[in-house]
């Protein structure tokens, strides 16, 4: 039996979103597989509800948007409460994302947008007392992304 649940048109769907969803139309992935439109757009609806696809998130360049402090605050949860205190922190008004870590003990990561130093100071108390301890901090200047290799397909 495969135990991949995609097949070289998912794949190819998939990593075509990731360079850029919105300005890639079913029709013009249906040129590139060489199949349907009609079929691209399925194909991405039941990706959509099986939960692979979840979702479709701009990139903000918070610089440009006035926010020069983005920041990555390093948290240590403990381990039964990390899920936990992963979805509070969501709820601490400057914070964008949040990532729960597997390993060691830095597993929480905070990201972070502060208008100003006395706001990072502010996002830190309230992370700090809805119980995740700080461990570090660091202002990110850029950060980059790319497709996941293992969707790439006939060499996208």
């Amino acid at each position: 039996m495969n135990e991949d649940p995609l097949d070289d048109l998912d794949k190819r769907i998939i990593h075509t979103l990731q360079r850029d969803a919105r300005k890639t139309s079913a029709s013009t992935i249906a040129e590139e597989a060489d199949v349907s439109a009609s079929t691209v757009r399925n194909r991405i609806r039941n990706l959509e509800e099986t939960g692979i696809l979840t979702g479709y998130n701009p990139e903000v360049n918070y610089e440009k948007a006035g926010y020069q402090l983005l920041t990555l605050i390093i948290c240590t949860a403990p381990i039964p409460k990390r899920e936990e205190l992963a979805q509070e922190a969501l709820e601490v008004p400057g914070v964008v994302a949040v990532r729960e870590v597997m390993t060691g003990t830095e597993n929480v990561h905070v990201e972070a947008i502060g208008t100003d130093g006395d706001d990072l100071s502010r996002i830190g108390q309230d992370l700090n007392a809805i119980g995740l301890e700080i461990v570090d901090e660091d202002l990110i200047r850029n950060e980059y992304e790319n497709p996941f290799h293992g969707f790439e397909v006939d060499g996208l």
